[in-house]
């Protein structure tokens, strides 16, 4: 595995719509000095945005997953080992998706792995491992798509808890510019503390030289459906505050909400 080395565009000034919508700043700590592997992967695949349906195989692939990240999580390099089952696309993909449907490969993974571990040798440990490779195997036999993503985390609310149920989000951005998604990102991260109670996130960078398809994954958790869908759906400001500036800087949120597997 090469090294982690990860890059930024120059960036492009941040474009602001709606400047008379104020809310309050995100408040952020120091990133994780940890490194990440997401292994996302398509399953099944619903035709609406409501995973009701659990195939045997998607089942069987759950199974060798949690089997493989329990014995992970035995190992002291490692600080987290956790699989996420997808339960809904909620609102917030944008316009751009539709305008760059050539470009842009929209996120419908319904199982993902989060690792995240001390460092890189650990994490190049991993990805040489007999069970990674099962895992990867069995995927491309089984899925439709699958993406396997070395990160590094890039800017933090606080750490997401994967010790307690609750709804989890991973957030797939499509950008032109990486840094002007980052900073977009930031600036209407304090819409969803302020009005969805958000206290965590972790913003995930894929490391340069993999073939990922998003800039950005930002992951995060609420305790109840409750506390984020009534303001994706209903809070005007949403749209007008948060998609509206992704929009203007040429990038497109792809969200799918999971629950532990």
């Amino acid at each position: 595995m090469i090294g982690l080395v990860h890059q930024t565009n120059v960036m492009s000034a941040l474009k602001i719509v709606n400047q008379d919508l104020h809310f309050r700043k995100v408040s952020l700590i120091s990133p994780s000095t940890h490194c990440y592997l997401l292994i996302a992967m398509e399953v099944d695949h619903p035709l609406i945005p409501v995973f009701v349906y659990t195939s045997r195989k998607k089942k069987k692939l759950i199974d060798l997953s949690k089997r493989w990240c329990r014995k992970l999580a035995q190992k002291n390099w490692v600080i987290d080992a956790t699989v996420f089952k997808a339960t809904l696309i909620p609102p917030g993909q944008g316009k751009l998706i539709k305008e760059r449907k050539y470009h842009v490969r929209p996120a419908r993974f319904d199982v993902v792995i989060l690792i995240e571990v001390a460092n890189e040798t650990a994490l190049s440990a991993i990805q040489s491992s007999l069970e990674f490779k099962q895992i990867i195997d069995m995927t491309q036999v089984t899925a439709r798509r699958i993406n396997v993503i070395p990160a590094r985390n890039v800017k933090q609310i606080n750490p997401v808890d994967h010790q307690a149920h609750g709804v989890f989000l991973f957030n797939y951005f499509f950008a032109d510019d990486v840094k002007r998604n980052l900073d977009v990102w930031e600036y209407t991260a304090g819409w969803f503390q302020q009005e969805t109670g958000l206290n965590n996130s972790t913003v995930l960078l894929p490391q340069v030289g993999e073939q990922a398809d998003y800039a950005i994954i930002n992951h995060c958790r609420w305790n109840h459906l409750t506390e984020i869908l009534p303001s994706l759906l209903f809070k005007k400001s949403f749209h007008s505050y948060v998609l509206d500036n992704f929009y203007a800087n040429q990038v497109a949120a792809m969200p799918v909400l999971y629950k532990l597997a």
